[in-house]
């Protein structure tokens, strides 16, 4: 088991109303799972992607992460959660502009203290492997919207994170980008990444190999392996 979420309440308080986002959720996943969480706008699936990705905290229950009981870290220590256990992709890439493809994915190394010529090689290798070898020294300003995306699943994967958390990840790009996007998750998890992906679109969730959707904070399970 990488992942537990066990009985997770999220509310929030607007003025004298508290606002229920998610009701008991409970979600077990396995290394090496392919799992998409599908929902309309206002579900709760962006609370929920928050609480998973360690950027907000419950109301109540409890969630752990790669052996870690992730209620009882502090702001600190969740940093480094963030930081070593989940690689994020997001909507819109969040790449630094001036930066190269190179340096944008060995961001994360430099946070965690890895010497310049080491962290250079590692970025390389995940360049590699999301097939944009050709594009190490190009800015985001040169990159087509599926190529700045694949690079921003190289920078996720380039400290070796327990899961990869998408959001949206297809949301900002065109049918053919989405389609080459949704083979290389495939093609890591293939390899043993675990991938958790959060989603609106039916089409894109069928990529993954277990569906569970959320509906009104409340998720429920969509058994088997989900055919194309």
């Amino acid at each position: 088991m990488i992942l537990k979420l066990e009985h997770i309440y999220k509310d929030y308080i607007q003025g004298k109303m508290t606002v229920p986002v998610l009701k008991d959720v409970c979600l077990s996943v396995e290394r090496g799972e392919y799992v998409a969480i599908m929902g309309p706008s206002g579900s709760g699936k962006s609370t929920l992607m928050n609480i998973v990705g360690c950027l907000d905290r419950p109301t109540s229950g409890s969630y752990e992460l790669a052996g870690k009981d992730i209620q009882s870290l502090n702001d600190k220590q969740l940093a480094d959660v963030r930081l070593h256990n989940i690689g994020f992709v997001f909507q819109n890439f969040q790449l630094l502009p001036r930066m190269t493809a190179l340096d944008n994915v060995a961001l994360p190394l430099v946070y965690s203290g890895v010497r310049k010529k080491v962290r250079r090689e590692h970025a390389r290798e995940a360049l590699v492997r999301v097939g944009l070898e050709e594009r190490i020294a190009f800015k985001p300003t040169q990159l087509s919207g599926g190529q700045k995306q694949r690079v921003a699943i190289a920078r996720a994967m380039v400290n070796k994170p327990d899961i990869l958390l998408a959001d949206e990840p297809t949301g900002a790009l065109d049918s053919k980008s989405s389609k080459q996007v949704m083979e290389l998750f495939q093609k890591l998890n293939e390899e043993g990444v675990t991938v958790i992906m959060i989603t609106h679109d039916s089409n894109i969730a069928h990529h993954a190999k277990r569906i569970v959707t959320i509906f009104d904070g409340e998720l429920s399970e969509q058994e088997g392996k989900v055919s194309e």
